[in-house]
């Protein structure tokens, strides 16, 4: 039987390898060849835009900034109550039209020329600006449900409410002009107290608008003094406290020094929920919580019952 004999060449073991020809190399460089980028898993923070939502300060809940306007700056979520403008107030209490404005261009003098590390002046100019207010306080005559009310309105968001010469003076005012008319007051604060720029000027206010009130009070004609985030110091020593009715919106802060100036001075412990508007309800201070949707026919109801029998004050 033949045989057939197999050697490397027959297999082309032996065969060279056919040559190759490698890539012209760049002078002065190397070449790499390029990989693929591998996702490191983390997707990009999602970028929320400015002005559309606000996260609540209470239950850390975005909401939509128009949603949060339509509940007058209550949060649909946890009902905290957001801070609002004079402006914004007035506009939830009073009835369309009905709010004549008193003394609207009267502003401050640095009757002391107040000088720190800013002045007296460029604060005024400055909060004037931002604003759009001359001062912490706006005034007038408005009607609320049937009633011609003296209506005083107080804004935080102007050197913090802070009471100087203007405040104290427009204050007065009102309440003079509330008395003379028969009227019923209704002042609604957020202060944090005495306006220091104006020293001795600021804290007279205390006893001039609590004087003015005093004259009121013997026409038998209601003052209703409205308590929201936050009302404290002088305003809360003086005209804010003295109210024949004296109603508070939930969660407010109420009081002289807060909380964190009182435990450093005396190194107490303090009970929880202390200065809130719940503490001093529970405690006899205040008479009556009422949430900020519900102001308006709270003070309508309250009017009703305090000008019972008297002459009405209807427009």
């Amino acid at each position: 039987m033949a045989t057939t004999q197999f050697n490397k060449k027959s297999l082309g073991i032996d065969a060279p390898e056919p040559a190759v020809t490698p890539p012209a190399a760049t002078t002065g460089s190397t070449s790499f060849a390029k990989k693929p980028k591998i996702g490191s898993g983390k997707s990009k923070k999602r970028e929320i835009p400015e002005g559309l939502w606000t996260k609540c300060p209470k239950c850390s809940t975005m909401v939509f900034d128009k949603e949060l306007d339509e509940n007058l700056k209550v949060c649909p979520h946890c009902q905290h109550h957001f801070s609002i403008s004079a402006r914004e107030r007035v506009h939830s209490l009073v009835e369309t039209c009905s709010f004549e404005e008193m003394d609207a261009e009267m502003t401050s003098k640095d009757i002391l020329s107040f000088t720190g590390v800013a002045t007296y002046a460029s604060k005024l100019s400055e909060y004037q600006k931002s604003t759009g207010q001359k001062d912490a306080v706006i005034t007038g005559i408005a009607r609320i449900g049937n009633h011609r009310v003296a209506l005083g309105v107080m804004d935080f968001s102007f050197l913090g409410g802070s009471m100087g010469s203007v405040v104290g003076e427009k204050l007065t005012r009102l309440i003079e002009s509330g008395t003379e008319k028969s009227l019923p007051v209704i002042i609604i604060s957020t202060s944090g107290g005495a306006r220091m720029y104006e020293g001795m000027f600021s804290l007279m206010q205390m006893a001039k608008t609590c004087g003015a009130l005093a004259y009121h009070a013997k026409s038998k004609l209601p003052y209703i003094s409205v308590l929201t985030h936050p009302t404290t110091a002088g305003v809360m020593a003086s005209y804010a406290s003295v109210g024949d009715l004296i109603i508070a919106e939930p969660g407010a802060m109420i009081g002289f020094a807060g909380p964190r100036v009182i435990k450093d001075t005396t190194q107490a412990e303090l009970p929880p929920g202390f200065q809130t508007a719940e503490f001093l309800l529970d405690r006899g201070l205040i008479d009556a919580i009422v949430p900020r949707k519900e102001m308006k026919n709270q003070l309508i109801t309250y009017m009703d019952f305090m000008l019972a029998g008297q002459k009405k004050s209807a427009a």
